[in-house]
C-alpha cells in the first residue's frame, strides 16, 4: 500500500484534480481503495502499487506530492506533529454523525475523562462527568480514563481513520472518576464501595438510560485465585439488582500479567491470576488476544513480535492456577490488548507498533496516544455491547451478555498455542486461558441465511417448599423446569445428504446473588444463591424419556432410567457449567439435528435452597437462552422455514 499526496489549490481545482486522478488510475490499471481523505493542504488516497506502476504514475501526472509508505498501525498517528493529528480529528468528525441524547450509554469508571477533547465532546456531556470524591476533581490527570472512552466511543480508531467512509455512533458516554491515579492500593473493602457509589452517581443523573458499566480497574495482587471478596462480591451483588432490584451490564478486565515475567511469555501468564474483582460471577470478565505483529519503528529493527498473530496477549491473565470445579472460567472472552517486542537478549519492549489507538487526555500536547493491555480490550467489549444494546434496546443485560459469549470462538493460533486436539479436557483448560475466546459483533447482530439465532428471555422459581409428612415438618425441593422444542426446519435439514454436519451452539445467562456474609464464601454452593443448566435432548431420545432424564418428579418412585449420553456431541461437555453462563457447541450430522428440537432449562443446588432460614426459597431469577444452528452450504435456508413457521416474530432473530 502507497500513501500519496496531491498538490491542492481551489476548491474546484481540487475536485477537477481527483476526478482526473481516478482516471489515471483505473486507465493505469491500478488498484485504489474508494475515496479520498481530504486536508487543507492535500488529499490522500490509498493505493496499490509496484516501484513500476509508480514510475509511471508519476509519469502520467503533475499533481503528485509525494509517496509515502502506508501505515496502519497506531505509530503512524503518534507519531505525526499534533497539527496534523488535528486534521485527522477534523477529518473524522466531518464524517461521523452522532445521536443526540441517545438511550445507551456507556459508563466508564476510572480516572476521569477529559470531554474536552473534540472527539470525546460530541460524546460525553459536562455534566455525565462525576466524582465519587470532589477533592479528586472530574478531569484525568493520568491518561487512563481518556485512553478507555476513545475506544468506548469509537470502537477500532485505527480502522476508521485510515478510510473515509463515514462513521455513526449512537450511543454516549458518562464517566465517574472512582480513582484518582492508575493503581489501586486500598482495601478490597473501599474499592467495593467506591464502585457502588460511582454506579449511584451515574444512575441519579440519567435514570432512563440503558447502561453499560466498564471498569478497567483491578487489585494489585492475585492472592484470591477465584475466591470472591468484598469487591467481586459487590459487582455480583449489583448486577443482579440484589437491593434494587436492577440488572446491570457490567464489564471489567481481568487485570494485565507481571511485568517482570513477560519474557517468559506464555508460562507466566498461565500463572499470573485473573485480578479481583474480575472473578465475579455476573460480570464479563474481559482478557487479551493478539492480532498485531507488524513492527515497522526503525528503532525496533532488532526486535520481533514476541506472542504470534492470533495468539494470547503478553499482557493478559488467565485462571489455570484457580481450584478446580469451584469458581467460574475466568476471562470470560478477550479482546484485542497488544503485544510487546522482544529482542535477541530476551528483552520486552511496549510499542506503538503493537498498540491499539486511543484518545490523548491532553489535545493541547496530542490528540492520540498508543493504548494497550486488557484496559485496552475491556473498552472494546463495552463497545460491543453499546452496538448490540443500541440496536436491541429491549433485551436484558443477561441477554448482551449471553450474545457476546455466544459470538466468541477461538482463534486456530490459540487452539495450537496452547495444544488443543479437541478432546474436552484440553477445551477445559483453553477457557482457563481465554475463556470462550474472540467475541464477533455482525455473528452478535445478524444471522445469516446458513445459521438461525432463537433467544428466549424468561423468568423461573428454581426452589419450593415441600411437607415432609413423616417427620411433620417443611423440606425444600426444585420447583421449576422449562422446556423448549426448538422449532428446527427438520424436512430441510432431512433432505441434506447423509454426511452433512451442521453445529448447534446453546448460551445460558443468568445473575446470582451473592450469599449475606461472606464466612460462607469458601464453597460455590453457599455463595450462589442457584445455579441453571441446559440439557438437550439425545437424537435417539424419545420426549417422554427426556423429560425423565432431567426431572426426577416425572419418574415412578421405583422406576430405574437408562441414561442416554448427549456429551459424545459437545465440544466443551461438563466443564461449561460452571459460574453463571454456560455455552457449548454440539456438533453431528444434519438428520441428527432434526431429532434435537428440545432443550430443558434447570434448577440446580445454591444458598436459596440451602439455607432456607434466610426465606429466599420461594425467588424467582431471570434468564437468556441463545441457541443458534450452522450448515456449511451457503444455499441452505434455515431461517426462512423457521420463520414461517412461528409466524416471524422479528425481536427473536438476530
Amino acid at each position: 500500500m502507497i500513501r500519496f499526496g496531491v498538490k491542492s489549490g481551489l476548491s474546484s481545482d481540487k475536485d477537477d484534480i481527483i476526478s482526473k486522478f481516478d482516471t489515471l488510475l483505473k486507465k493505469l490499471r491500478i488498484e485504489a481503495k474508494t475515496g479520498f481523505i481530504r486536508f487543507p493542504e492535500r488529499t490522500v488516497k490509498m493505493i496499490l502499487a509496484s516501484r513500476k506502476d509508480l514510475e509511471r504514475l508519476s509519469l502520467s501526472s503533475d499533481n503528485i506530492a509525494e509517496y509515502r509508505r502506508a501505515k496502519t498501525t497506531a505509530d503512524f498517528w503518534v507519531t505525526l506533529p499534533n497539527k496534523e493529528q488535528a486534521e485527522w480529528v477534523e477529518d473524522l468528525l466531518e464524517r461521523t454523525v452522532f445521536t443526540e441524547n441517545p438511550d445507551v450509554a456507556i459508563c466508564i469508571l476510572d480516572t476521569g475523562v477529559n470531554c474536552g477533547h473534540p472527539l470525546l465532546s460530541p460524546l460525553i456531556k459536562v455534566d455525565d462527568c462525576q466524582t465519587v470524591n470532589s477533592k479528586w476533581g472530574i478531569h484525568d490527570q493520568v491518561k487512563h480514563g481518556t485512553l478507555m472512552a476513545g475506544l468506548a466511543g469509537y470502537g477500532d480508531l485505527i480502522k476508521i481513520l485510515s478510510n473515509n467512509q463515514s462513521v455513526h455512533i449512537n450511543h454516549g458516554l458518562e464517566s465517574v472518576k472512582i480513582i484518582p491515579f492508575d493503581s489501586v492500593k486500598k482495601s478490597h473493602e473501599l474499592w467495593g464501595d467506591m464502585t457502588l457509589q460511582g454506579i449511584s452517581l451515574a444512575e441519579i443523573q440519567s435514570p432512563d438510560t440503558n447502561r453499560i458499566i466498564c471498569m478497567a480497574v483491578a487489585a494489585e495482587d492475585t492472592r484470591d485465585r477465584g475466591r470472591p471478596t468484598s469487591w467481586s462480591g459487590k459487582l455480583d451483588q449489583l448486577a443482579a439488582g440484589v437491593d434494587d432490584d436492577t440488572r446491570r451490564l457490567m464489564i471489567v478486565c481481568a487485570g494485565n500479567a507481571d511485568m517482570q515475567n513477560w519474557n517468559q511469555y506464555p508460562a507466566a501468564q498461565l500463572t499470573d491470576s485473573v485480578h479481583d474483582p474480575a472473578q465475579s460471577w455476573n460480570a464479563i470478565a474481559v482478557g487479551a488476544f493478539t492480532d498485531l505483529d507488524t513492527i515497522k519503528d526503525k528503532t525496533f529493527s532488532e526486535y520481533r513480535p514476541l506472542a504470534p498473530k492470533g495468539g494470547l496477549s503478553p499482557f493478559s491473565t488467565t485462571s489455570v492456577t484457580w481450584e478446580d470445579n469451584k469458581w467460574p472460567l475466568k476471562p470470560d472472552i478477550v479482546l484485542e490488548g497488544g503485544n510487546l517486542a522482544i529482542d535477541g537478549k530476551n528483552f520486552t519492549s511496549e510499542c506503538d507498533d503493537l498498540s491499539l489507538l486511543s484518545t490523548h487526555y491532553d489535545p493541547q500536547h496530542s490528540h492520540f496516544q498508543s493504548f494497550n493491555m486488557t484496559s485496552a480490550a475491556t473498552a472494546q467489549a463495552a463497545w460491543m455491547a453499546a452496538q448490540i444494546q443500541v440496536r436491541y434496546p429491549e433485551f436484558w443485560p443477561e441477554t448482551i451478555r449471553a450474545l457476546l459469549i455466544h459470538s466468541a470462538e477461538w482463534t486456530d493460533v490459540l487452539k495450537s498455542q496452547f495444544s488443543v486436539d479437541g478432546s474436552k479436557t484440553d477445551y477445559a483448560r483453553l477457557l482457563t486461558i481465554c475463556g470462550y475466546g474472540v467475541p464477533n459483533l455482525e455473528r452478535a447482530l445478524y444471522s445469516a441465511a446458513n445459521s438461525l439465532t432463537l433467544i428466549a428471555q424468561s423468568e423461573i422459581q428454581p426452589f419450593d417448599k415441600k411437607y415432609n409428612e413423616k417427620e411433620k415438618s417443611n423440606g425444600y425441593q426444585t420447583k421449576d423446569m422449562h422446556l423448549y422444542d426448538l422449532p428446527w426446519p427438520v424436512h430441510v435439514l432431512q433432505s441434506l445428504p447423509d454426511e452433512t454436519k451442521v453445529s448447534m451452539r446453546i448460551t445460558l445467562s443468568y445473575f446470582i446473588e451473592p450469599g449475606p456474609g461472606q464466612i460462607g464464601w469458601k464453597e460455590r454452593y453457599r455463595y450462589a444463591s442457584h445455579a441453571l443448566r441446559f440439557k438437550l435432548i439425545s437424537p435417539t431420545e424419545s420426549k417422554r424419556e427426556f423429560i425423565k432424564r432431567v426431572n426426577k418428579a416425572a419418574r415412578s418412585k421405583d422406576e430405574t432410567l437408562e441414561t442416554k449420553s448427549e456429551t459424545d456431541h459437545w465440544t466443551i461437555g461438563q466443564a461449561r457449567d460452571k459460574g453463571s453462563i454456560h455455552s457449548d457447541i454440539w456438533k453431528g450430522t444434519a438428520a441428527e439435528l432434526a431429532k434435537s428440537n428440545l432443550i430443558a432449562v434447570t434448577p440446580q443446588i445454591g444458598w436459596w435452597r440451602e439455607r432456607a432460614y434466610l426465606g429466599k426459597w420461594s425467588s424467582k431469577t431471570r434468564y437468556s437462552l441463545v441457541v443458534s444452528i450452522h450448515t456449511p452450504e451457503e444455499e441452505i435456508d434455515l431461517y426462512t422455514p423457521v420463520a414461517t413457521q412461528i409466524g416471524i416474530t422479528i425481536p427473536t432473530k438476530i
